[in-house]
């Protein structure tokens, strides 16, 4: 794993030659090393059609490629950080929230409308996700920022998990998530709090959840 946590708002990448290293443009706070940063277009592995929707509906994050050999340490708006390690799985995250990952990741974007019909396109309005979300495939670490940290919840087939769509953060794994209401429909007229829908993810994995209903 490149990332070193030093601490709940800042992490430390270890680049090494022949190996890249994607972050989040404006996150390096300070390195050592002969190592280079370059404007990254093409969003990751995944190329420049792994992105083509999400620009195409203003929701892309700009991208750097850092190369070399050093280390770098990043941190972005005092943001708290979760670094999650993935073997072989998917970690399903928005853009706007990741600050770095490793360059052997395979990057994509699904539209929501493929979770769930019309009911995955309103889940991605209320939770404020918008219409896609950014995907990461294979073996490797990312660097997450959330707001007043995050919790790990483990998802099994017998202990499903309901998250408020404003705590949500990421999830990865075998997992199945569809909006559902909290409130039955009369108690929901004139309310206004995200709190009336509820995220529910059954199957196997986890979901991160931040201590907070504060969108990045």
């Amino acid at each position: 794993m490149p990332f070193r946590e030093i601490n709940s708002k800042m992490i430390e990448a270890t680049v090494q030659p022949g190996a890249k290293i994607f972050s989040q443009r404006g996150a390096m706070l300070a390195y050592q090393g002969d190592v280079s940063f370059t404007p990254n277009i093409q969003g990751g592995q995944g190329g420049f059609a792994s992105m083509i929707g999400r620009r195409v509906a203003g929701e892309a994050t700009p991208l750097m490629t850092v190369e070399g050999s050093g280390t770098v340490l990043f941190g972005h708006g005092g943001h708290h950080i979760q670094v999650i390690g993935l073997s072989g799985d998917t970690l399903y995250v928005e853009a706007d929230r990741l600050l770095a990952f490793d360059g052997t990741l395979q990057q994509g974007t699904m539209f929501l409308g493929s979770q769930g019909g019309v009911m995955g396109m309103v889940r991605g309005q209320v939770s404020g996700q918008g219409l896609f979300t950014t995907t990461l495939k294979g073996h490797g670490a990312v660097a997450v920022m959330a707001h007043g940290g995050v919790i790990e919840v483990p998802i099994t087939p017998q202990r499903p998990v309901h998250v408020d769509p404003q705590a949500y953060v990421a999830h990865h794994g075998d997992v199945r998530n569809k909006l559902s209401t909290a409130l039955g429909w009369r108690d929901m007229v004139g309310r206004g709090s995200g709190e009336a829908f509820q995220l529910e993810l059954s199957g196997t994995g986890a979901v991160y959840v931040q201590a907070s209903e504060e969108k990045l």
